[in-house]
């Protein structure tokens, strides 16, 4: 049995929890507690654990966790498939509008939970030849800055302009649309979940104490196999997807194609990580302020 975390004590086991914080913080722990002693389903909410190419690279419940409590949209996409927030919200929708049960939703990707309750605008899909052409144009040196200034004024003010991945989705709407992703955002719809309804919270772990566990959790990665995992999607490696995405994936790639020893790999994927966490944090300070706020007990 997972160790009693004193914030049970105040969860009402009538309202869905909602659960954030930064990788290797203990999260998927705690939302499995919750469900075992309260009642639940743990629903993740992690963008790289939704793809079924990766296990222990992303860190997903493992299947002795899975059997104490019911997981859901954790490795169901392939990566032939393309995802994204949207398609996500509307399968939590799904569960929601049938009432089954209680849902815990835990996971490191801030904007899942947050548009989870603050609802997402209805921007159409971006055509494929408009995505290969931001992909091209990030592919060259310059590019992001391109990305950047061909973006609209209200954008420009709204997004983080150093993430590769935001820029290039605020462009491809706008070439796609004729109108800036901002302007979208302006008519969002009533969220899935309101606050008012749910338990949110934000988990908080010294930092020394995170980036040993951090390290701790990747050389036990390895000693568990995760090369193997990784070697098993060099045929289809894309650095573009999606799913190519996942923290430490391209350092272990490196390795096997010989351009890196593992040791090199193994300290850059790391470092990756806790850069990550580090970028978890400010999204958590900056976009989910009325959060609470808990100690983990890692």
């Amino acid at each position: 049995m997972t160790e009693r975390h004193p914030i049970l004590n105040e969860l009402d086991p009538g309202r869905h929890v909602l659960i954030a914080g930064p990788t290797a913080s203990g999260k998927s722990a705690l939302a499995l507690t919750i469900a075992e002693q309260q009642g639940g389903i743990v629903v993740n909410a992690d963008a790289l654990q939704v793809w079924s190419c990766w296990n222990l690279l992303t860190a997903r419940p493992s299947p002795e966790d899975e059997a104490r409590a019911r997981h859901v949209l954790y490795g169901h996409i392939t990566p032939d498939r393309a995802y994204s927030v949207g398609e996500w919200l509307a399968e939590v929708a799904e569960m929601i509008k049938a009432r089954q049960t209680r849902l815990i939703i835990v996971g490191g990707t801030g904007l899942y939970l947050s548009t989870l309750t603050r609802g997402l605008a209805a921007i159409p899909p971006t055509p494929p030849r408009i995505r290969a052409q931001a992909d091209r144009i990030l592919r060259e040196p310059g590019g992001l800055a391109q990305l950047v200034s061909e973006l609209d004024p209200a954008t420009r003010a709204r997004i983080d302009l150093q993430n590769p991945v935001r820029v290039q989705r605020a462009w491809e709407v706008l070439q796609a649309t004729g109108r800036g992703i901002a302007s979208w955002q302006a008519e969002t719809p009533p969220p899935l979940i309101s606050p008012e309804a749910a338990h949110l919270l934000v988990l908080q772990a010294d930092r020394d104490r995170l980036a040993e566990r951090i390290a701790r959790r990747f050389h036990q990665m390895i000693a568990q196999g995760v090369l193997d995992e990784v070697r098993a999607v060099l045929p289809d490696w894309n650095p573009g997807a999606l799913w190519a995405k996942a923290i430490g994936a391209p350092e272990l790639v490196a390795h096997l194609q010989g351009q890196l020893s593992l040791e090199e790999a193994t300290r850059l994927a790391i470092i990756a990580t806790r850069q990550y966490a580090k970028s978890q944090r400010s999204f958590f300070r900056g976009r989910m302020r009325d959060w609470r706020r808990i100690e983990s007990n890692i």
